[in-house]
C-alpha cells in the first residue's frame, strides 16, 4: 500500500545536506551572484579554454587556417565533442570567408552571440500545465545523481511557490526510497512510497490520487534508474504515464526530465540520445556540473540530441541547482574579462 510520510525516518546512507532559508526571487544582485556561481562551477572547463585558447585566438591576429585549427583543437579538449567541434569551425569558417570576422579578437565575441542563440533556440524554460497538477518524471541511470537532483528539483518547486508531492517509483533501490523520505521532510513535501520492489506504476498512480486530493501544483516522480533495454524502459514508462493518465491528469507528463552527470563527457551524449528515444525526453537537468572539466559537452548534447537543457548541478548542497541560463553559460564559459587580464598578467 502507499505511504503518504510526513514523519521523521533513519538517515539514509548518504546524509542529505541541510536545505537554506528561503530566499526572494532573483534580483540583478542575485543574479551577478549565481553567474560567479556558476562561472566558478565551470572553472575547470574555462581554464582548459584560457590555456588552449589563449594561444590560438588572445593575439589579436588575422585569421587563418592554422588558427581555426589550433581553436578547434581547444574544443575537443574542453570535450566539445569531434561533431560539435567541426560544426562549430564550420560556422566560424563560414564567417571568416564571408567577412563577418577577421581578427582573433573576433573569435570569441562572435561565438559568444551565436552559441546562446543555440542554446535558447527550443527553450530552456520548464513547462507547466494549464490545469494542475503538472506531472514530471524524472529519468537517468544510477550513479547519475538522479535520486538526488530530484530532492533538488523538489525544493526548487516548492521555494518557488508551487506545492509538490513526491513519487519514490525507483521501488528497486530501498536506499533511494529512503533518501527522498529524509529529504522530503527537510524540504516540506509530501511523499508517497510502496513496498520494496513493488510496481513503479502503482506509486505513481497512489501519488497522483494524492497529488489530486491536496491539489498539489507539482506531482515528482522518480523513476527506475536501472539500466534497461529500450522497450523495457519505454513498456515501464508507458505504464507510468497511464498511471498518471487514469487519474484524469490530462497531458501527463507534462515533462520528462533526464538527468545526466557531467562528468562523463560525450558518454551523456549517447545516453540522452537512448533515453530520449525510449522516453521522449523533454528537458535535461545536467548535474555534477562543478566537478568536470567538460562543460562543453551541453552545447554537444544540445546540438547532436536537440533537447535542451533545463537545469544545472553546481555543487553538493540541497540548494546547489540552477535553472540553465544559456545566457550565463556561455557568458561563464567565454568570460573574456578573465581571459584578457590572464593574458595581461600572463
Amino acid at each position: 500500500m502507499g505511504l503518504f510520510s510526513r514523519k521523521k525516518k533513519p538517515e539514509p546512507e548518504e546524509t542529505p545536506p541541510e536545505p537554506q532559508a528561503e530566499e526572494p526571487a532573483p534580483g540583478n544582485g542575485e543574479k551577478k551572484g549565481m553567474l560567479a556561481k556558476l562561472t566558478r562551477a565551470i572553472s575547470r572547463t574555462r581554464m582548459v579554454l584560457n590555456r588552449r585558447v589563449l594561444g590560438a585566438v588572445g593575439l589579436g591576429q588575422k585569421i587563418d587556417d592554422e588558427i581555426l585549427e589550433k581553436l578547434e583543437e581547444a574544443m575537443i579538449e574542453a570535450d566539445f565533442g569531434v561533431e560539435t567541434s567541426d560544426f562549430l569551425m564550420g560556422v566560424l569558417r563560414g564567417a571568416w570567408k564571408n567577412g563577418r570576422i577577421e581578427t582573433t579578437s573576433d573569435i570569441l565575441p562572435f561565438l559568444r552571440v551565436d552559441l546562446k542563440q543555440r542554446l535558447t533556440h527550443r527553450g530552456n524554460a520548464l513547462r507547466f500545465a494549464p490545469k494542475s497538477p503538472t506531472v514530471i518524471l524524472v529519468v537517468g541511470v544510477n550513479g547519475a545523481g538522479k535520486t538526488t537532483s530530484v530532492a533538488r528539483l523538489a525544493w526548487y518547486l516548492e521555494k518557488t511557490g508551487h506545492h509538490t508531492v513526491l513519487a519514490a517509483a525507483d521501488t528497486f533501490r530501498a536506499a533511494a526510497v529512503e533518501q527522498l523520505k529524509t529529504w522530503s521532510e527537510r524540504i516540506g513535501c509530501e511523499i508517497v512510497t510502496g513496498p520494496e520492489k513493488a510496481d513503479p506504476a502503482s506509486v505513481a498512480h497512489k501519488a497522483a490520487e494524492r497529488a489530486l486530493e491536496i491539489g498539489a501544483d507539482v506531482l515528482l516522480v522518480d523513476t527506475a534508474g536501472r539500466l534497461h533495454t529500450q522497450k523495457n524502459l519505454m513498456d515501464e514508462l508507458r505504464k507510468i504515464r497511464n498511471a498518471c493518465a487514469a487519474k484524469k491528469i490530462e497531458g501527463a507528463p507534462h515533462e520528462t526530465i533526464l538527468v545526466l552527470d557531467a562528468t562523463t563527457g560525450q558518454n551523456a551524449v549517447v545516453q540522452a540520445e537512448m533515453f530520449k528515444q525510449a522516453a521522449e525526453v523533454t528537458g535535461l537537468f545536467l548535474a555534477k556540473l562543478d566537478g568536470t572539466a567538460k562543460g562543453g559537452a551541453v552545447l554537444s548534447i544540445n546540438e547532436k540530441v536537440e533537447v535542451p537543457v533545463k537545469f544545472v548541478g553546481l555543487g553538493e548542497k540541497l540548494e546547489d541547482i540552477q535553472p540553465f541560463d544559456a545566457d550565463q553559460f556561455v557568458e561563464a564559459l567565454f568570460d573574456i574579462e578573465s581571459l584578457s587580464e590572464n593574458q595581461d598578467a600572463g
